[in-house]
Formats: C-alpha cells, sequence, structure tokens
C-alpha cells in the first residue's frame, strides 16, 4: 500500500477516472449511477472505496485516476475523520486541481456532527475545492453529478483552455467570495 500518485500513468484517449473516497456506500453508488447516467463522449470509470490507501496494484490494473472526490457526511464525524487519515495517502500532485470535497447533509443543519468551518479549515489545507450538496435529494445529486463530470473533463485534459489548476483556483475563489454554496 502506497501514495496515490498523479501522474505515474498516462491518460487513455476518450476515458477519464473519478474515485469517489467515502463511508457512506449508499451515497457513492447513487452518486456514480447518476454520474454514469449523464451522456457524455468519454468513457466514465468510477472506482468507490471507504479509505485510502487502495490496495497495491497487480499487474497495474488500476487506471490513471484523474479527479479524486473526497465526500465528507457532515453529520457522521467519523467520515470527516477518515477522510483526513485518507488524505495522507495522496500524492501532493493531486492538489494540483484534482482534488474536491463533496460535503453532504447539509440540508438539515440542526443534525450535524461536523463542524463546517472543519471542512473548509481542511478544503483551504489541500487547497482544493469543497461542494455543499444534499445526497438525498435526485434534483441536487443530478447538478453535484454535472458539476463532477464536468470538472473530470478539465482534470482529464477534455476542455481545451483550461488547466485542473486553474480551474481549482477558480472554483476556491468563488467559494472563498461566498458564504454557502449548495
Amino acid at each position: 500500500m502506497s501514495t496515490l500518485s498523479a501522474f505515474c500513468k498516462l491518460p487513455t484517449l476518450n476515458s477519464a477516472t473519478i474515485l469517489l473516497v467515502g463511508t457512506n456506500d449508499v451515497f457513492q453508488q447513487q452518486l456514480a449511477e447518476t454520474i454514469l447516467k449523464e451522456k457524455q463522449d468519454l468513457k466514465i470509470n468510477i472506482h468507490l472505496t471507504s479509505s485510502l490507501p487502495l490496495p497495491a496494484e497487480r499487474d497495474h490494473i488500476r487506471p490513471r485516476i484523474d479527479l479524486i472526490v473526497f465526500i465528507i457526511d457532515i453529520q457522521n464525524k467519523y467520515s470527516f475523520k477518515d477522510v483526513e487519515t485518507s488524505l495522507l495517502h495522496v500524492d501532493a500532485n493531486f492538489f494540483l486541481g484534482k482534488v474536491c470535497f463533496l460535503a453532504t447533509g447539509v440540508g438539515r443543519m440542526n443534525q450535524i456532527s461536523v463542524d463546517m468551518n472543519a471542512v473548509l479549515k481542511l478544503a483551504d489545507r489541500y487547497c482544493s475545492p469543497v461542494l455543499f450538496c444534499e445526497l438525498e435529494c435526485e434534483k441536487i445529486r443530478t447538478a453535484t453529478a454535472q458539476r463532477l463530470l464536468r470538472m473530470l473533463q478539465i482534470c482529464n485534459g477534455h476542455v481545451p483552455g483550461v488547466s485542473a489548476l486553474s480551474f481549482s483556483s477558480l472554483m476556491k475563489n468563488s467559494i472563498d467570495d461566498s458564504s454557502f454554496i449548495s
């Protein structure tokens, strides 16, 4: 088990891979299915895991990972702790626009276990954007899937003139300018 590296493999033509890391299997599966339902010109590969590090690669089976999405359920303090622990197994090059945080459960603020400021500080520490959503709601899940797909296209280099780093910086600035994103 080693550090997940960002640029250790060449990209695959017309294909992109997203890694969803989170402790709620139901949310992960629903989000993955929603992403796959969206019409795309790319072949989308989605890998799900509850935490990092990933098991050791055998025979180079694992594809290049273009975007890592850390899903934090703000109603579960262990979700936040697992993400913090998983971040230790990610190469620093991923934080050049190939990581984002997805905070779920924001629709029920009276039930939160994780301070929103802690999520924002974590995203700031790793120079990565954070999206706030409610994955139980199908419309919001679909909108979130569309946003993640666009980010994935940018991270994979399929959007001419936009790099993952510049896009991440733009998203980070827009988040800093607003107090809350849904």
